[in-house]
């Protein structure tokens, strides 16, 4: 079945668009120049060549760009320079849910170190209890003996890790 003959969800969704290698920014500045919201998370990094080393801002979910649009405009996003698809199940895309954006965006603005980590799913669900990020819940992992919130987006199977006190944190 055609992306476009499938059933529409009302109103703007936040939806994954698989992006070809390294095209996730130009995917971005496509969308939004064309009145598509886009969201990229980035992660700033150094990257090292033989004679210097740079700062370098790269994809939090690297192959990822997310996008929220009504479904009448899914052809604009189709269409656009470095887009692959739109990500669902069954063959037919599905919508992010917003409490899982809404967790990214937030993570976003805050200037807690955060980094790209492996999607778990099996782990404790936690609810953050106090700090900048206070009402998020995530799954907990440990590295090293310091205890990680991961705050995953599920269709996409991708996830970021916010290291925590365990003070703040609580089983939900």
């Amino acid at each position: 079945m055609p992306v476009h003959a499938m059933t529409p969800i009302p109103g703007p969704r936040w939806y994954a668009v698989s992006t070809r290698s390294r095209h996730e920014k130009s995917v971005r500045d496509h969308l939004a120049g064309h009145g598509v919201e886009p969201l990229l998370p980035l992660v700033r990094r150094v990257s090292q060549w033989k004679d210097r080393k740079k700062e370098v801002d790269l994809p939090l979910f690297p192959g990822y760009c997310f996008a929220r649009f009504t479904w009448d405009v899914n052809l604009v996003v189709l269409k656009a320079p470095g887009v692959v698809r739109i990500i669902g199940g069954c063959g037919k895309p599905e919508p992010i849910p917003d409490v899982e954006m809404d967790a990214v965006k937030l993570l976003m603005t805050h200037t807690l170190p955060y980094e790209s980590h492996p999607y778990l799913q099996e782990g404790t669900r936690v609810r953050i209890v106090r700090g900048p990020l206070e009402g998020m819940e995530g799954v907990l992992a440990r590295k090293e003996n310091r205890h990680r919130v991961v705050i995953a987006v599920h269709l996409i199977q991708q996830a970021a890790a916010v290291e925590m006190d365990w003070a703040d944190l609580a089983p939900v």
